[in-house]
């Protein structure tokens, strides 16, 4: 049976993704996991950062992947399940990569729950719209800066998986090829700036460590939240790739949540740390 767009629940999806995000700079504290688990009672349940962040981050694999498998089997299909892939890469990265490397500290299991029900809620916002909302034109795939494009996602993620274990073991149609470009080569960026900074971070730390230490390297030599840094320029090249409410939404929220976390890891290490580079800033190199 074929499934019918539906805009209202479109509508209704992006709304919260935006108010989520405004939310979190109206609160203006840090959700309290990592470096602000103190700001929960010491009493909370917690997991293994490993299983808590596989669990949190599985539904926005599964839900989009087992809507693209209903999808009829094609290299290069229609371009909502391409760019609909390009989601459901970055999360199997988090989910089967990144939270079984994870040496952070213990999760709160009820962060776990709401991040668990986000998760789950973007995964069908993001599948349902690309797979049965979304419109674009014909001859999308002859723009070879395109298909050019996105090799070096599947390139850049190959290869970051393998340095990670050797070292730790529609109604909105696109209008300018030129602009596809650039959105997807933000996405490669973000993405790459993304796990390299992840890889930093680890190896700050031993097996079983939890103490913290000033991050060298990368765009850390520019700011405090570069991983985070990089997550935003990957969704809002995302964004523009999809042409999309709910990509848009997701990147809104992406920036709220992510850059007032980079801000409060910025108070952080210079609180902690005398020595922290007085020139770094928390999110965005030389401004901020």
């Amino acid at each position: 049976m074929q499934v019918q767009c539906q805009q209202s629940p479109v509508l209704a999806g992006s709304a919260t993704l935006v108010a989520l995000g405004a939310l979190a700079l109206y609160v203006a504290k840090p959700s309290g996991y990592g470096k602000h688990t103190e700001s929960l009672k010491p009493a909370a349940t917690r997991l293994p950062a490993r299983a808590a962040w596989f669990l949190q981050e599985l539904p926005s694999f599964a839900v989009p992947a087992g809507i693209l498998a209903r999808q009829p089997l094609s290299l290069f299909g229609p371009p909502g399940t391409v760019l609909l892939g390009l989601f459901c890469l970055h999360y199997f990265h988090r989910t089967f990569v990144y939270s079984l490397l994870n040496r952070g500290r213990p999760y709160p299991a009820i962060l776990i729950l709401r991040g668990t029900a986000f998760c789950t809620g973007n995964g069908v916002l993001q599948g349902y719209y690309l797979i049965y909302c979304a419109e674009y034109p014909d001859g999308w795939y002859t723009d070879i800066r395109f298909s050019l494009a996105c090799l070096p996602v599947v390139l850049l993620f190959i290869t970051s998986w393998l340095q990670d274990v050797d070292c730790s073991s529609r109604h909105y149609i696109w209008q300018s090829r030129q602009e596809e470009r650039r959105s997807v080569f933000l996405f490669i960026l973000g993405m790459g700036i993304n796990i390299h900074s992840d890889y930093i971070l680890r190896q700050l730390r031993k097996p079983g460590e939890i103490s913290y230490r000033i991050p060298q390297g990368g765009l850390f030599t520019y700011v405090s939240g570069a991983n985070f840094l990089g997550e935003i320029i990957e969704w809002i090249g995302y964004a523009l790739a999809t042409w999309s409410l709910p990509a848009l939404a997701f990147a809104f929220f992406s920036l709220c949540f992510l850059g007032l976390r980079a801000f409060h890891h910025h108070r952080f290490y210079l609180k902690m740390f005398e020595d922290y580079p007085k020139s770094r800033k928390a999110l965005i190199p030389f401004i901020f």
